[in-house]
Formats: C-alpha cells, structure tokens, sequence
C-alpha cells in the first residue's frame, strides 16, 4: 500500500506539471487571438491540473493507519476523490457545451488562426501524454480514481484537438465551425464521463472481476479439508 500510494502521488505530481506547462503556453496566445474556444481550452486544462490535489489527499488519507473506528483504514477516501474527479468532467461537459452553444449564437471572427492551432496541438500533445500516464499507473496500482483522472485529462485532449479543427475550418471560410465541432467534442466528453463514472461506480460498490472469483473457487475447493464453497466474497480496501 505505501509503495502504491508513493507511485500514485508521483503520478498525480507529474501530471500537475504536465498540464500546467501547456495552459500557462495557451493563456499567453489567448489574448492575442481573441479565441473563446481556445480560452475554454486553457480553462478545461488548468482544471485538469486542479484535479490532482483531491486525489493526492486521498493517497496521504490513505497512508493513516486503521483505527477501532476505522477498521478498514481510510482506503476510501479515493474513491471519494473519484465522485469529485467525475464531477470535474461533468463541468468540463457543460462548459464546452455551453460555449459552443454560444458561439452559435453570436458567431466571432478568429485572429491569427496559425497561433489557435498551434496552441490548440499543445494542449492535445499535453493531455494525451498526461492521460496515458496516468491510466498506465491507476492500472497497475489498482487506483479507480487515477485512471478517471487520466480519462479526465484525455477529454481536455480532445476539446483541444476541436481548437485545431475549428481553426481549419475558420480559415477555410466556415466560420460555424467552431462551435458545431465544440458540440461533437461535448458529446464525446459525456462518452468519457460515463466511462469514468462508471469505474468510480464498480469500486464503490466494491465490484470485482469475475474471474478473480473464479480463481478464489478454485484454490479453495481444491484445498485438503475443504468439502465445497458455497459463496466467496471479495472486496476493495484501498489498491487491494
């Protein structure tokens, strides 16, 4: 447990870095083209970045050792940083969705269309590279939060990439690009939110693999002594 939450608190450390490099890249390039898309991108990625600090109190909660009152330790408080990790991509959703809906409303002419996709690629870069990071190691870890984190991050990725695109599309002479491409990529946002919540959904509820279950049956029922295994139980405490 403490190796995993030492790995998980690296991760979530590298990954703040990851992120703040191209938000801090994208705020100096908002301002010289006027783009809200691009300004909804450097909001999404600095709130990426925010997400690691309730996941990294969650590893040090986890650290405290089990108590008559908390038997199990605190092993959970993760999952509870999970809950606030979905809520972040359920406003990501909302906000991207909302800007599109705005920019339709009330179309803007982009400025420097080359900057907006250049710093519309280094977000992508950025979050991509973030997000499978930190999948790789809420995987091997057994950390549900951190590969919503990481799904998190990859979500960002694509509002970023739709920058790119909507510039194209601007410079090509469709100037609604920008918010019908904002629309799609708020759908796939809601694709990766409902993949998060699910995950953070099966660990709460302390699902496991069936196949693990199986394996349990069978190491058991082939131990001397044992006549038959009616029901075998398994559960999430922590990474375990």
């Amino acid at each position: 447990a403490p190796a995993a939450s030492r790995a998980g608190l690296r991760a979530l450390w590298v990954s703040f870095a990851g992120l703040m490099l191209p938000a801090a890249a994208q705020a100096v390039v908002v301002p010289l083209t006027g783009s809200v898309a691009l300004l909804s991108d450097t909001l999404h990625n600095l709130a990426d970045a925010l997400t690691a600090i309730p996941i990294a109190i969650a590893f040090l909660l986890g650290r405290r050792a089990a108590t008559r009152s908390y038997t199990y330790g605190y092993g959970r408080a993760e999952d509870l940083a999970g809950l606030v990790v979905v809520a972040f991509i359920t406003a990501s959703a909302f906000s991207a969705g909302y800007a599109a809906i705005a920019r339709l409303q009330d179309p803007q002419q982009l400025q420097l269309l080359g900057a907006v996709a250049a710093a519309g690629v280094i977000g992508f870069i950025g979050n991509e590279a973030v997000a499978r990071y930190l999948i790789r190691v809420g995987r091997r870890i057994g950390s549900a939060a951190l590969v919503a984190d990481g799904l998190h991050a990859r979500t960002d990725g694509f509002t970023s990439l739709a920058v790119v695109l909507s510039a194209a599309g601007v410079g090509l002479g469709w100037d609604l690009a920008d918010p019908i491409i904002g629309l799609l990529i708020t759908v796939a946002i809601l694709d990766v939110l409902r993949d998060a919540a699910g995950q953070v959904w099966r660990r709460l509820m302390d699902a496991v693999d069936p196949e693990l279950v199986g394996a349990g049956e069978r190491l058991l029922g082939a131990t001397p002594g044992v006549e038959s295994v009616h029901r075998l139980r398994l559960r999430w405490v922590g990474h375990d």
